[in-house]
């Protein structure tokens, strides 16, 4: 993949930014389509053991890939779900989870690739209550629990793989619908813990409100809190109006991080969306406002309902205390998701 210049690029961004604000206003005034869910799933995985038959139009090496990966992911969880009882772990057994496969692309810092992965399986040995998960994310965003909106790698902020991400692993217990307990290691076997209280309220046919609260332990951070409210807002059948804040505070230092976002989603035909927001952060311990800036993101399908590809622009203004002055920055995000 070439590199282009910050003056090259300078010209041809304006115009894709502008391009992709006309298409959402284009299609805000589109026929009628029903939103789909943020978290809808992929088919899943056949119960057996023996690879499916490829069909007519199928890419087989694609196909291969993913089964592989859950018969594997399958295997793990169903070794961890034996240590707890002889209880046969299909058919309550579910195991999901992705792989994704990223580059980023900043003005400032030039081009950053990143390998991403989380596991997910329920233990019917545990009575379906607890689960176990294992993954590699962003180690800070992992224990404080930041919401996916919000992790560096949705607002385009570079990341040094070594020193900022980190292998996982632990159990969750389901206690009640809205409350989850978790313990977990990452890298080095640094134990963390959580509880996560969530809960949605239909405020009127159109509005709803959804409100999140975890609280964590960890021995980098001593104790702290993520409180997370959205408000959505439907305008139509397929557009969709969010408003996303999230602040976090930790014990140890002090810390207060802060961040909001209101934007525009378009959902169409085929698993396809289109968003653009306006963000802002905040770290007042350093600086008021730390960073802001414009995002547009175009998600869809690369291959059946499983393999998604995201294409993320992105104009920010960030500033720290070392530095009076803002900069700009342009910064692209590509991405491809395979889902289990």
């Amino acid at each position: 993949m070439s590199r282009l210049s910050p003056r090259r690029f300078s010209r041809h961004v304006p115009r894709s930014l502008a391009s992709l604000a006309l298409a959402l206003a284009a299609l805000a005034a589109g026929g009628a389509v029903q939103a789909q869910s943020r978290e809808a799933e992929p088919g899943r995985m056949p119960p057996n053991t023996a690879a499916p038959a490829a069909g007519p139009g199928d890419v087989a090496w694609l196909e291969g890939l993913r089964f592989h990966t859950w018969r594997g992911a399958h295997w793990l969880a169903r070794s961890i779900d034996g240590w707890f009882g002889d209880k046969p772990f299909e058919p309550q057994g579910r195991v999901s989870g992705y792989v994704r496969v990223g580059t980023l692309w900043e003005q400032h810092a030039g081009t950053k690739f990143n390998l991403r992965f989380r596991l997910s399986a329920d233990l019917p040995n545990l009575e379906n209550r607890a689960y176990a998960f294992v993954g590699q994310e962003n180690k800070q965003e992992l224990v404080t629990d930041q919401p996916d909106l919000f992790t560096r790698e949705q607002l385009l902020l570079r990341e040094a793989r070594r020193e900022d991400q980190s292998f996982f692993a632990g159990l969750g217990w389901r206690a009640r619908s809205n409350v989850d307990f978790r313990l977990g290691f990452r890298g080095g076997l640094k134990p963390y813990a959580q509880v996560r209280y969530q809960s949605r309220w239909q405020l009127s046919q159109r509005d709803s409100l959804h409100f999140r609260e975890s609280l964590f332990w960890s021995s980098r951070h001593s104790l702290g809190s993520t409180t997370v409210l959205e408000y959505e807002r439907q305008l139509r059948p397929a557009l969709l109006l969010r408003w996303s804040n999230v602040g976090t505070i930790t014990r140890r230092g002090g810390s207060f991080d802060w961040q909001s976002s209101l934007g525009l989603i378009r959902a169409l035909p085929g698993l396809r969306t289109l968003t653009a927001e306006a963000l802002v952060q905040g770290r007042p311990s350093e600086v008021a406002i730390s960073n802001y800036g414009l995002r547009a993101t175009w998600e869809q399908p690369i291959y059946k309902d499983w393999l998604l590809g995201k294409l993320t622009l992105g104009h920010f203004w960030p500033k720290d205390k070392d530095h009076l002055a803002r900069k700009r920055s342009w910064a692209v995000g590509l991405s491809a998701e395979m889902r289990f």
